[in-house]
């Protein structure tokens, strides 16, 4: 089996075409020799019944019994055929006509009624010894004279249909070994004319590299049956090209999000590390080296959850999270930063999540810091909450500037910053909202964003009801 899967298409459609010519072809073979050897032997038996009839009108209306003795030649003649059989006799009597050339043993045959004559049902048959098959007619005829029956019997040995049979019959075979070939060949050609647009595919998809991914296969000229495979085809291309930007991107702004901390760290480090310092200055720098090496361990943690919430099977648990509690402490939490830039908050919540505690929190501090970071200034950033019978949902609202519309498909990609300019405030690497739909992933519910007017962005998790 593996050496069969392993051929080409072109070997393999070509030995199954080869395969059902030489069947269809024995088929129709069969068929025909079928019927040419049932045509010979319908011809023959009507022949027999028809030189019985004619006999029989003889015997009952030309010819007494005494003259048919003496025409024995007549007989023979009008046989036509060197090895058929012709009997006269009375029953229960040795024949006074006797042509039988070949000696032929004559068996016990059926007889019919006075005057009936035989039908194509009537054909009796016997094999010779030499296994050739032995067709007989008989029938019985008033004689001319005085009325006694006469047994006429004629039979025909199929020894020049046998001949002819397996002529044709090597016939059928050599046209069945030639078909086959003829098939074999031409669907050779012809496949290999017909794949020549998978080749062309082959030799194009070879082009495609990392380094070489503005390679498109033409699916216009392309036939019907592969069009939606080179639609496919160059769709994944898209994407493959999608993601290495967006990853040359992310690597872009992961390198500069942990350049300016190292920077500092190595700075910092160098001047103080220029000439003796007091205790108090070097209390200082080993604080704000701190606080950069936690901004790194930050980015670190965040990349790290995203590898995690790769894996499907991963499990969390959840617990009923009351969305009121919840959501004035996140705003109680983040009141000083918004209060930097004249915002506040507005909360409206009530009901129940069915949530990982730590994880639903994460994800709306998420929300609301991009909600702080981007809103406008002076402006509401509305927290809300509600439950149904489907789960829950929590929103969050900010005034500002407005979204396009292909920005808002793409905000939730893990390496796609709308925005590149950075910020002070955490979660500043651009991974903030790719965390959030991890995590609803997670809670297999979902994350999205629309402007419902413009200049609102509105943010909405929805989570699934408790199961069972």
């Amino acid at each position: 089996m593996k050496l069969w899967t392993s051929r080409s298409l072109t070997t393999r459609t070509t030995i199954l075409l080869a395969l059902i010519a030489c069947f269809v072809n024995g088929a129709l073979g069969a068929y025909f020799y079928g019927s040419a050897q049932v045509s010979l032997q319908r011809r023959a038996d009507l022949v027999l019944l028809g030189r019985v009839e004619h006999f029989s009108r003889l015997v009952r209306e030309m010819y007494t019994v005494s003259e048919l003795k003496d025409r024995p030649l007549l007989f023979e003649t009008m046989l036509g055929a060197e090895q058929d059989v012709l009997l006269f006799r009375r029953p229960g009597e040795t024949s006074f006509i006797d042509v039988n050339p070949q000696n032929v043993p004559v068996p016990a045959l059926r007889t019919l009624d006075v005057q009936r004559l035989p039908t194509l049902a009537d054909i009796q048959q016997t094999r010779l010894p030499n296994g050739v098959i032995m067709h007989w007619a008989v029938a019985l005829a008033p004689a001319r004279e005085d009325g006694a029956a006469v047994e006429i019997i004629a039979g025909h040995p199929m020894t020049a249909e046998k001949r002819m049979l397996a002529a044709y019959r090597d016939l059928i075979l050599a046209a069945t070994l030639a078909g086959m070939l003829a098939t074999t060949l031409l669907a050779y050609v012809v496949l290999r004319r017909g794949l020549r647009p998978v080749r062309h595919i082959a030799t194009h998809a070879a082009q495609i590299s990392p380094t070489n991914l503005a390679v498109r296969l033409n699916s216009d000229d392309a036939p019907v049956e592969l069009r939606q495979l080179t639609l496919a085809f160059n769709a994944m291309l898209d994407r493959l090209a999608d993601g290495y930007q967006r990853l040359s991107q992310f690597s872009a702004d992961l390198a500069h999000e942990i350049r300016t901390p190292v920077g500092a760290l190595i700075g910092q480090t160098q001047v103080t590390l220029a000439q003796p310092r007091d205790v108090a200055e070097y209390q200082q720098v080993l604080e704000s080296n701190l606080e950069e090496l936690s901004r790194l361990s930050h980015i670190a943690e965040n990349i790290l959850f995203l590898a995690q919430a790769d894996h499907a099977g991963l499990s969390i648990e959840r617990a009923p999270v009351a969305l009121s509690d919840e959501l004035h402490k996140i705003a109680d939490y983040f009141e000083g930063i918004a209060d930097e830039r004249g915002m506040r908050f507005a909360v409206s919540a009530d009901g129940v999540a069915w949530a990982n505690p730590m994880l639903c929190r994460r994800a709306i501090n998420n929300l609301v810091v991009n909600a702080v970071r981007y809103g406008a200034r002076d402006t509401v950033v509305r927290l809300t909450g509600v439950q149904d019978g489907q789960g829950a949902t929590v929103v969050v609202e900010n005034d500002g500037a407005a979204i396009a519309p292909e920005q808002l498909q793409r905000l939730f990609d893990r390496f796609y910053r709308a925005d590149a300019a950075r910020s002070q405030f955490t979660e500043s690497n651009g991974l903030g909202l790719a965390i959030v739909k991890a995590i609803m992933n997670l809670h297999r519910g979902t994350a999205s964003a629309q402007c419902p007017t413009p200049g609102v962005a509105r943010f909405e998790l929805r989570f699934p009801a408790q199961a069972g």
